[in-house]
């Protein structure tokens, strides 16, 4: 006899049985537990609301006054001082609202709100204002370390909080009470200015920590590609560029032995392919080094690169004791080569280039001389991309002078260093 199976209701995709659904209620739970925490802390440490607290003596003070104001058996000092001294509270606790980082203004605020808040505290003493030397004890340890004047103030509240009390029931006990409250009070408040301060020395060191670690990682990072880069360079860009040098003696030999027009086109066409495959590494090369500064042997690159691509003679010669010069003027120099062998390119095609970078006492100099073989028919003045160079050497205190030659074009730099 078989016996059948259970079924079970089966449930519509993408729903959740109770299991589920109590798991996610006890997840969902704290979250909303944990923002409400975080919701009721960030009001609480706001600005605004932090102000209303500090005015909460002012307003009790205005509130007692007023109150007794109808009762004057309540009341053991003339209603002119208790206004006197009320007024000065209310003042007082602007002022060091006011001065709220630590100073001596505050202080001395301090020192005058408990001495004021103890003697209407003893011309009331059916009122609230009890709460006035608590509040200045409290007030002078709870955000900055207490100094001498903040150690009087203490000692004034403790005082101004427990012998008017017993001067207005006799009883020693009661005081001996309320001088305690008052040390608990510096205690508890102590103690949590300390946790702040744990707390935010622990952020400090938590940012600092983050910023190390992210800055190791772009050191390692920038490491590693200035490695790959100078892998590309030294290998693939130097294997490409002895690659095209060859095909380009190839190509002469083929052509100085009457070889077939196919041939030579075959070959032709390799260089080709080395020359864009040489330019493509060096492109790598500098996006691997976008972060750093180009240097002599960047430029000789850009020689180099000129010379494979058109087939024409092309040198790079270095005068004077070389040395390190400011990445802005170095960046200047390069792009000044680039631009010049642009335009050689364009309007001389196929020119024999010169190009020398000479280390003077007080300046560096560039100088690209192109050699077509005639002066340009027609001098003009450059575009936007001569424009560039200029206004690039002007930003650094240099100058840049182009024209005609004898036989060609002159690019010339100069910058200070």
């Amino acid at each position: 006899m078989t016996v059948p199976a259970r079924s079970t209701p089966e449930r519509p995709a993408g729903t959740r049985g109770p299991q589920a659904d109590r798991r996610g209620t006890s997840r969902t739970v704290p979250r909303l537990l944990s923002a409400g925490r975080q919701a009721a802390v960030d009001i609480w440490r706001s600005p605004g609301f932090t102000t209303l607290l500090r005015l909460v003596p002012a307003v009790l003070v205005i509130v007692a006054v007023a109150v007794a104001w109808d009762s004057p058996e309540d009341r053991k000092l003339p209603w002119a001082l208790i206004l006197v001294l009320a007024a000065i509270i209310v003042v007082g606790a602007f002022v060091i609202i006011r001065f709220d980082e630590k100073s001596t203004e505050r202080t001395a605020g301090l020192l005058v709100f408990v001495v004021v808040g103890s003697l209407l505290w003893y011309a009331l003493p059916n009122s609230v204002l009890i709460v006035l030397p608590f509040w200045a004890v409290r007030a002078a340890v709870r955000y900055h370390r207490p100094g001498r004047g903040e150690t009087v103030v203490i000692l004034l509240g403790i005082a101004g909080a427990s012998l008017p009390s017993f001067a207005a029931t006799g009883s020693l006990s009661g005081a001996i009470g309320i001088a305690v409250g008052v040390i608990a009070l510096l205690l508890a408040s102590t103690n949590r200015r300390a946790r702040e301060e744990q707390l935010d020395e622990l952020q400090v060191s938590l940012a600092r920590k983050q910023a190390a670690i992210e800055e190791h990682s772009r050191a390692a990072a920038l490491a590693e590609r200035a490695r790959i880069a100078r892998d590309v360079h030294d290998v693939l860009a130097h294997s490409l560029a002895g690659l095209s040098l060859n095909l380009q003696g190839t190509r002469l030999m083929l052509v100085r032995d009457g070889a077939s027009e196919e041939a030579i086109e075959q070959v032709t066409r390799a260089q080709g392919l080395a020359a864009d495959g040489l330019a493509e590494a060096r492109r790598a090369v500098a996006t691997l080094r976008e972060d750093s500064v180009p240097d002599a042997r960047a430029m000789a690159d850009l020689v180099t690169a000129y010379r494979l691509e058109v087939g024409s003679e092309a040198t790079f010669d270095i005068e004077g004791q070389s040395r390190e010069l400011r990445p802005e003027a170095m960046a200047a120099l390069y792009r000044a080569l680039q631009e010049a062998l642009t335009n050689t390119r364009k309007h001389a095609p196929g020119a024999p280039i010169e190009v020398v970078l000479r280390y003077a006492d007080a300046r560096t100099v560039l100088t690209v001389d192109d050699h077509p073989g005639k002066p340009p028919v027609r001098a003009v003045s450059g575009g936007y991309g001569l424009l560039g160079m200029r206004e690039r050497a002007e930003l650094i205190g240099g100058t840049l002078e182009v024209g005609p030659t004898d036989d060609g074009w002159r690019v010339e730099l100069v910058i200070p260093g």
